[in-house]
């Protein structure tokens, strides 16, 4: 896999991260409804063209398993297909964006244990606690 700024955000590219999207949403945040899931994903291609720095990791074929988004230092998307899950391609994918765009904060939804543990894991820490909700 390869790991590169999407420069060019096509309609194709952008349904294949909602797919992308949805999909890890589906396996990771079984705290949320239909209804919920529903509501945010009509937010989502917009968050996708809004986000100063899209990255995808890309199979050989260019096809993108996995993308995070990132703005001001701030992490604030990271879905990764759930077929790739547990392959190391969300610490490559950190790695990525603390060497080349600086993240030192992210959010993570506290209903979400194993984003939270792998955030932790890979050197965040707790520094202040909301009651919004957000996963885009």
């Amino acid at each position: 896999m390869k790991i590169v700024e999407v420069q060019d955000r096509t309609p194709e590219l952008l349904s294949r991260l909602l797919e992308i999207w949805e999909a890890s949403l589906r396996a990771t945040h079984l705290f949320l409804s239909e209804e919920e899931i529903g509501s945010i994903r009509e937010y989502v291609p917009q968050a996708l063209e809004g986000i100063a720095h899209l990255i995808a990791a890309e199979e050989e074929t260019g096809c993108p398993a996995a993308f995070m988004g990132i703005e001001d230092g701030s992490l604030e998307m990271l879905f990764i297909a759930p077929e790739e899950r547990g392959k190391g391609l969300g610490k490559r994918l950190i790695r990525y964006g603390m060497e080349h765009y600086d993240v030192t904060r992210l959010a993570v939804n506290e209903q979400n244990p194993q984003a939270r543990g792998f955030y932790e894991h890979m050197g965040f820490q707790v520094y202040k606690r909301t009651d919004r909700k957000s996963v885009v």
